[in-house]
């Protein structure tokens, strides 16, 4: 009869080194990108073969959607505050900080487009992230709304999709041409929302 400790401790190890690879690979496709970090070069960097590595995973675009996951948990919780505070300052972090590595700009974009078929193991990862991301821009436009800083001639779940467009259509402009600031002309959308209701009133008075 197998031993229950030897087991929980065997998954605990192993849950341990997935966490350790995906740190690790975070770190390379970061600064190498999706073409440029080959299973062999994120099994060297966990001192794993390319055999040892994949026993973790079950492919390797299934690592990649985990390396964007484990990517999307540190934004949430050191750039997005844990879902606190304001959305529009959480996401100028999130966008600079993509900004200093294009690796993980390239794989997001690159994954995203694969992830339209249904069977891409990132396929559900962005049906996810795409849900949760609204709802999280959704409440905070609505608050907005409520307290009378932006209009509410657009319902807050659309200007929820249309933020995520940007900031995702934004990648792929900066990928091709990498002259622009992501995170200011991303905050632009924010001024050109409240645009409107922060203008002093024209004076109509007659002279």
């Amino acid at each position: 009869m197998p031993d229950p400790h030897r087991t929980r401790g065997s998954y605990a190890k192993g849950i341990a080194k997935r966490e350790e690879i995906l740190e690790r690979a975070l770190e390379v496709v970061a600064r190498e990108g999706m073409r440029g970090a080959s299973v062999r070069e994120l099994a060297d960097a966990v001192g794993l073969s390319q055999a040892g590595l994949l026993h973790y995973f079950d492919s390797k675009e299934e690592l990649f959607t985990e390396i964007l996951r484990k990517r999307d948990e540190i934004d949430a919780t050191e750039r997005l505050g844990g879902g606190e505070g304001d959305v529009r300052e959480g996401l100028r972090r999130v966008v600079r900080h993509n900004s200093e590595v294009p690796g993980m700009v390239a794989l997001f974009s690159r994954l995203s487009v694969d992830a339209a078929d249904p069977q891409h193991p990132a396929h559900a990862f962005f049906l996810e992230r795409g849900e949760g991301l609204r709802g999280s821009f959704a409440a905070s436009f609505r608050r907005r709304q409520e307290a009378g800083e932006i209009s509410d001639a657009v319902d807050a779940e659309t200007l929820a999709r249309l933020l995520q467009a940007a900031a995702d259509g934004l990648q792929l402009q900066w990928m091709l041409a990498p002259t622009f600031d992501m995170a200011d002309t991303l905050d632009a959308l924010f001024i050109a929302l409240a645009g409107p209701l922060t203008r002093p009133a024209e004076d109509t008075r007659e002279p």
